[in-house]
C-alpha cells in the first residue's frame, strides 16, 4: 500500500492477452499476469480484455479457464469486467482491478457506429476513505467518433458522478493529437504534463494514446515502463499515473 494520501492509477490496453498473428501468435496472458502484479497500482483500469474466446482457447493449451479479468487480478484485488462487443467467437470489454473496496459498477455503449462496439465501464471506488469515481474508456478509430464519444462520456459524468466528488477517466483513447485532451480539460479533466509518456507502439513509442485525466484530485507523476520484456506482451505500453487525493 502507497503513502496515505497517494492514489497509484494504471492504464493498460493488453490486446486480448495474446501477441502476434495467424499461427505464429503467441499467448501473453500469463507475463501480463506478473505485469499487472508489478505495476504496484491501486486501481488498474484495462481494455481490451476478453471475457472468453473458444477458438482461441482450442488453439492454447494453456488458455486461461476463467475471464482474463479475474486471471490477471493480483491476490486480493477486486475485478469488474463488463462486455463491449460480443464476436463471433467470444466476448472483450474493460476491466478495472482495484485494491480498494469497490461500492458499485455500470457500463455504458458508447458505440458511434455498427463496425466498432465501444463502451464505458463506470466504476465506484473507497479509496483514502474517499469515494472516487473511475471511468475506463477504449474510443475509436476514427477522429469524429472519438469527439462524439467525449460528448456521451460528458453526458453520462454529469447524470452519474457527483461535482465535489474525485473522478479519474482512464485507457485508450486513439488520439494521435490533443483534441481530445483539450475537450476533457473543458470538462475540468486534467493529466500530468510534465513530461511526456509515450506509450505506443510498445517497441518504438511515438505518440501518448493511453492517459489517466483526473478532477478533484492532483495529478503528481507519470510513469511508463520500458524495455523488451513490455512490448513483447502487447502493442502497447501500460502507464502509471500518480494523484493526490
Amino acid at each position: 500500500m502507497h503513502s496515505s494520501n497517494i492514489l497509484r492509477v494504471a492504464t493498460y490496453n493488453i490486446h486480448k492477452g495474446v501477441q502476434g498473428l495467424g499461427p505464429m501468435r503467441r499467448l501473453e496472458i500469463h507475463n501480463l499476469g506478473l505485469a499487472v502484479e508489478q505495476l504496484d497500482a491501486d486501481i488498474v483500469c484495462l481494455q481490451e480484455v476478453r471475457k472468453l474466446h473458444r477458438r482461441e482457447a482450442r488453439f492454447f493449451p494453456y488458455w486461461p479457464d476463467m475471464p482474463q479479468a479475474d486471471f490477471l487480478a493480483p491476490e486480493g484485488y477486486e475485478a469488474v469486467y463488463r462486455t463491449n462487443a460480443i464476436t463471433r467467437h467470444g466476448e472483450h470489454g474493460n476491466a478495472l482491478l482495484s485494491r480498494w473496496p469497490v461500492a458499485g459498477h455500470q457500463h455504458e455503449d458508447i458505440s458511434d457506429h455498427r463496425f466498432e462496439q465501444r463502451g464505458l465501464l463506470h466504476v465506484h471506488v473507497h479509496a483514502h476513505g474517499r469515494d472516487v469515481h473511475v471511468i475506463v474508456v477504449h474510443l475509436g478509430l476514427i477522429p469524429g467518433s472519438r469527439v462524439r464519444q467525449v460528448g456521451l462520456l460528458e453526458r453520462f459524468i454529469e447524470r452519474e458522478v457527483p461535482r465535489n466528488a474525485p473522478l479519474l477517466v482512464a485507457g485508450d483513447f486513439n488520439d494521435w493529437g490533443k483534441q481530445i485532451g483539450r475537450m476533457l480539460a473543458g470538462l475540468g479533466l486534467l493529466e500530468y504534463e510534465e513530461q511526456r509518456a509515450f506509450t505506443y507502439p510498445a517497441r518504438l513509442p511515438l505518440a501518448q494514446l493511453d492517459h489517466v485525466y483526473a478532477r478533484g484530485l492532483t495529478p503528481v507523476g507519470l510513469h511508463v515502463p520500458r524495455g523488451r520484456v513490455w512490448w513483447r506482451m502487447s502493442d502497447h505500453l501500460p502507464l502509471i499515473a500518480e494523484f493526490k487525493i
